[in-house]
């Protein structure tokens, strides 16, 4: 169990060094106006504290990713560490804390027309579809999931369709009331349930003596996935663990908060922070799924029997490690994280459209004219086969994130900062997503290596296209003002 001290140790270590590093680049101003306090509405603009403000991003952003997503991953074994680890410091955290605070600098806006300012329309255009796709995918998903997880838990009671409409009708409110009415009054309630949650399976791994797998010399090349041929490293295993180091979903969740935020010196602990206490989380779970069944090559019987369902396998571990009583607080643990995700994902689709179309907010009717049409959408895609879903939204996922990382480097350039600290998360993962389309079963099936070279010359591509559009614009520093 030492590899998994080292590395829970790592990551916070890495929020008070990495972490200061980003705030040192950005070059923070605590005494610049925020969007909360300059375009104050009642609605989405509103001052909260820092400690909600941490704990809704933190709800925002662990729906079923750190969980689902570490559980499947652990069937690489080790490995698995290595990337939440250095996912969550070096990717994940400069892509949350940068697309943060961009959008704290520019009024709150989405990220898709942050992209739009720093690497032109085409691009911003492909994020606007990128963003509102990936947003009715997490809405679908997490609300068909907690359903199906409820229902039996309530077998002969309440049936996934009807958990579904109560969910729904959740989901409705927390998009079109304002943020302090619903999200700011029940999301530290619920943030409390997921963390204590959490802590109790950490603890009852460590008291039980789980024999958690350790580090050991050559644990980079090697794959203890029960289909190796078909699921290699990388690029398998950086697409899987997805929430749990690095996820677009985030750069869609932070314009909330940052349109809440007193000053930007909250930006550190509120994005950056949620972001390493989110790779804890995975941690966690993906340590207690390498040891619980007796070790990786028995967690890999365990899902490949069970067709890769890893809800089961979170039911199995939360009732053997807490008990009966404890697992059913742990389920309802691990239902609030992906609810309280699905509600932000619908009300961020909600600001996207409006930031679009030039809609402003402050009458519900707008907000129900927005809304309600996004809900029958997912209402349709919840009937298709839940995994085909999730397999889609995770490389649209990683895609996203892969278009941020590219937009802060844009950024950085412009702005004659160090930007080295996203072109090479920006490079690696656009040779991830590249590369997973290619070889991916629910992809083109194509050769590793045939694969592996388009992910190369297009990650060039786009480093050559970043750096000529800036150098088109003069290669100017730009006011990072709205």
């Amino acid at each position: 169990m030492i590899t998994f001290f080292v590395c829970v140790c790592i990551l916070v270590l890495g929020y008070y060094t990495y972490g200061q590093l980003c705030e040192r680049i950005f070059g923070i101003d605590r005494e610049r106006p925020t969007p909360a306090t300059e375009l104050a509405d009642g609605v989405d603009y509103v001052v909260l504290p820092r400690w909600k403000s941490f704990l809704i991003q933190f709800l925002n952003i662990a729906g079923l990713g750190p969980i689902f997503g570490a559980v499947a991953g652990a069937m690489w074994g080790p490995v698995a560490f290595i990337w939440i680890v250095l996912g969550t410091l070096i990717a994940g955290g400069v892509h949350d804390y940068f697309s943060g605070m961009l959008s704290l600098r520019h009024g709150g806006k989405s990220f898709t027309e942050i992209t739009g300012r720093y690497l032109g329309a085409p691009l911003m255009q492909l994020m606007r579809v990128l963003t509102f796709v990936l947003l009715i995918m997490v809405g679908t998903v997490f609300f068909v999931g907690p359903a199906q997880i409820l229902a039996d838990l309530t077998v002969g009671g309440m049936s996934v369709a009807v958990w579904s409409c109560v969910i729904l009708f959740y989901y409705i409110l927390s998009t079109v009331l304002p943020i302090d009415q619903v999200i700011g009054r029940f999301y530290p309630i619920f943030g409390g349930v997921f963390l204590l949650m959490t802590v109790a399976l950490g603890v009852a791994m460590v008291y039980g003596g789980l024999p958690v797998p350790e580090w050991s010399a050559g644990i980079l090349s090697t794959n203890q996935h029960i289909h190796p041929e078909k699921f290699p490293v990388f690029p398998m295993l950086f697409v899987t663990v997805a929430c749990g180091a690095i996820s677009g979903f985030h750069a869609t969740q932070s314009p909330l908060i940052a349109r809440c935020l007193r000053h930007e010196g909250q930006g550190r602990s509120v994005f950056y922070g949620t972001m390493v206490t989110e790779g804890v989380v995975a941690m966690i779970w993906a340590a207690i799924s390498m040891s619980y069944f007796g070790g990786v090559r028995e967690l890999n019987l365990f899902m490949d029997e069970r067709a890769g369902n890893a809800a089961i396998a979170v039911n199995e571990l939360c009732t053997g490690l807490l008990g009966r009583l404890g697992g059913l607080l742990a389920i309802i643990g691990v239902v609030v994280a992906p609810v309280t995700s699905g509600d932000t994902a619908f009300r961020s689709a909600r600001l996207l459209l409006a930031d679009i179309f030039k809609v402003s907010q402050k009458a519900i009717r707008n907000r129900l004219a927005l809304a309600l049409p996004m809900f029958a959408v997912a209402y349709t895609i919840s009937m298709m086969d839940f995994a085909v879903i999730w397999r889609y939204f995770a490389w649209t996922n990683q895609t996203l994130a892969t278009v941020v990382l590219w937009t802060v480097t844009a950024y950085l350039i412009r702005a004659g900062k160090n930007y080295w600290i996203a072109l090479v998360p920006a490079v690696f993962m656009t040779n991830v997503v590249v590369a997973y389309l290619l070889i991916a079963p629910e992809g083109f099936s194509m050769p590793h290596a045939v694969s592996y070279l388009c992910g190369l010359l297009i990650s060039t591509a786009l480093l050559l296209y970043t750096f000529l559009y800036i150098y088109r614009k003069g290669k100017r520093p730009v006011s990072v003002r709205p």
